[in-house]
């Protein structure tokens, strides 16, 4: 029996769910090489955070909060700055939700166990300190994922030279990354197409974010780094065809940029996770990344931060927080 690329994809992600819940819990050593933070006075609160599942920190344990459905982590970067800046109770509150969208900061986000309110609902003039995680499913990227992975499997499974007659000999288009094949048509690339519609409703969401929350200082948080540079080869984490991994890294860096952009033209902060991540991704070894790879080695959700993928993202949080004006 043939397996369609896409379903063979869809069946290695959700073993990789049951797989990383079935890992058990750990903790990582708080001495870990990638905390350089320093101590520093508490900052004035109330703190909130906004955001997508990089932010919420899904299967990484203790899983808390309510929704049960938006999966957030009490080790998330935002519990983590959180305590490191010493706000408590009613001066922090996590509202980020697993699979949420830009939409989602202003609708309510069903969940598969709850309903998140809209995330923007937290805000109010008495908020002093605002992180905004979010962008990577507007563009789809989870679904992005997915097929590069069915691609990438056929790919390796035919190898190179019968996967370009697959795909009716066209060499204009290169056959190591069938990914890349299927989103850029005619000098048109779709993705960055929904990188650019996603910077134009992120201007709208900030703009929003400043009128609910007008004493707050913002920073935008960007993505860290999933997969290698200068390399065309992930071995087995990712499975992913050698010239795919360069696209998708392309494009990662992309939605960061737009980002960077979109948070400084609001005159807001970026946090950059992405630099301290690098060489950190999903095809690094076990006990050095931040991501987890398709199959998880530590608690976490696939292609998703680990705890110290989580601690990564809040000290470079930090940084930014205690160097700001």
């Amino acid at each position: 029996m043939t397996t369609h690329p896409r379903t063979l994809a869809a069946g290695l992600l959700l073993a990789c769910g049951v797989l990383a819940v079935s890992v058990g819990v750990a903790r990582y050593d708080d001495s870990d090489p990638a905390d350089t933070t320093t101590p520093a006075a508490p900052s004035k609160g109330p703190y909130l955070a906004l955001g997508d599942s990089y932010t919420a920190g899904p299967m990484i344990p203790d899983q808390t909060g309510d929704p049960a459905g938006c999966a957030r982590s009490d080790r998330n970067y935002p519990a983590l700055v959180a305590q490191d800046l010493g706000l408590k109770g009613a001066d922090f509150r996590d509202v980020s939700c697993t699979g949420a969208t830009l939409a989602d900061l202003t609708a309510r986000q069903p969940t598969r166990d709850g309903t998140n309110p809209p995330q923007l609902m937290a805000l109010d003039t008495d908020t002093r300190l605002v992180t905004i995680g979010i962008g990577g499913n507007d563009i789809g990227f989870g679904s992005m994922i997915e097929r590069c992975v069915g691609a990438g499997l056929l790919h390796k499974a035919l190898g190179g030279d019968t996967y370009r007659k697959a795909l009716g000999g066209d060499t204009d288009k290169p056959a190591d990354a069938p990914c890349e094949r299927h989103y850029v048509n005619g000098g048109t690339d779709e993705v960055r197409q929904r990188i650019q519609q996603a910077g134009d409703r992120l201007a709208r969401t900030l703009t929003e974010v400043r009128h609910r929350a007008p004493e707050a200082r913002v920073y935008v948080v960007g993505y860290p780094a999933i997969l290698p540079a200068g390399s065309r080869e992930c071995g087995d984490e990712m499975s992913l065809a050698p010239g795919d991994i360069d696209y998708l890294r392309e494009k990662e860096q992309q939605l960061d940029a737009m980002l960077r952009q979109r948070a400084e033209g609001a005159g807001m902060s970026y946090v950059d996770t992405y630099t301290p991540s690098e060489g950190h991704g999903a095809c690094s070894a076990k006990d050095t990344r931040w991501i987890e790879p398709l199959i998880p080695n530590s608690p976490a959700a696939a292609v998703h931060p680990n705890e110290r993928g989580e601690r990564g993202m809040a000290d470079a949080v930090l940084r930014a927080v205690r160097t700001s004006p």
